[in-house]
């Protein structure tokens, strides 16, 4: 674990009770929009979108400042991050089929002037959303765990990789603080519950979940750097999140097996075997013993 994050301070569990000022690029986007609902009454939100027609601008408006720009335009990003603590970094493109030219601009240019101007602006930490994709490149079977190398199972994954490479330059090197997020399958409850959300069940993370992550990133100051995977407490997990429940304080609510409504019916958490004294016919050994005193 030590290999994935260097602390500001040695203490990694102290949380500010300021009121930060946050911008969040591609807030009109599925994570950013649910972001900016739920971060509404926590921080002061700088709301950046790429265009002014998005259908859900006049939404967005209710939660925080809109602004327009184009994260590809160093001087549009660097405008927006005045008087920010904190980057949500979230704009990109999302799609694993994407070509190269596509890549190029959203995912890694795009990054790289997110990052110089935040630091530039003054801001503290970047919080860059990477994907389960920059290690997807590993066998199905593998759990995936923060200090594993890098694997990407394509070219998005790729320009991911670009992103987590970055963000820990700029944190050790330049000392703007940076959290990485390998996000997982980002659906809402109503897509996990049915068919669709097997593919799923070992990568998903709900709304609220990844919202609880993010939110403990922007208050964990004393992060310099770290790599965090970002899925629900999935009853079987792609990605490990042991380091974000002790680093952060995780405490995922949801899982994919107990949403799914097929899964659900297996009832997996009381048939499938522990392998330990919480089995309903595996004895203690150490009943003899305890019997005598």
């Amino acid at each position: 674990m030590s290999l994935a994050f260097t602390a500001a301070r040695p203490a990694l569990a102290s949380i500010v009770s300021d009121r930060k000022r946050v911008l969040i690029t591609g807030a009109s986007g599925n994570i950013g929009s649910y972001c900016a609902h739920d971060f509404a009454e926590l921080y002061d939100l700088r709301l950046l979108v790429h265009s002014p027609e998005h259908a859900d601008m006049a939404r967005l408006h209710e939660f925080g400042e809109v602004v327009v720009g184009d994260i590809t335009n160093l001087a549009d990003i660097h405008a927006v991050c005045q008087d920010v603590d904190t980057v949500v970094h979230l704009a990109g493109e999302a799609s694993p089929s994407a070509v190269w030219d596509d890549l190029l601009n959203a995912n890694i240019i795009g990054t790289y002037n997110t990052y110089v101007a935040a630091m530039a602006a003054g801001c503290k930490r970047v919080i860059y959303a990477s994907s389960i994709h920059a290690v997807s490149g590993y066998q199905t079977d593998v759990q995936v765990k923060t200090t594993d190398p890098v694997n990407p199972g394509d070219l998005y994954g790729v320009s991911k990789c670009f992103g987590e490479a970055l963000s820990r330059y700029m944190a050790e090197q330049e000392g703007i603080a940076g959290i990485v997020l390998r996000i997982g399958a980002f659906q809402p409850h109503e897509v996990a519950q049915d068919d669709a959300g097997i593919k799923m069940l070992d990568a998903w993370v709900s709304q609220r979940d990844l919202a609880q992550m993010i939110r403990k990133c922007i208050d964990a100051d004393n992060v310099q750097f770290a790599i965090f995977h970002a899925i629900s407490d999935n009853r079987f997990k792609r990605l490990d999140i042991s380091d974000a429940r002790q680093l952060l304080g995780y405490r995922p609510v949801d899982d994919s097996t107990q949403i799914n409504n097929r899964l659900r019916d297996l009832e997996l958490d009381e048939h499938i075997v522990a392998h330990n004294v919480t089995d309903a016919h595996h004895e203690s050994g150490l009943r003899e013993d305890l019997a005598r005193l």
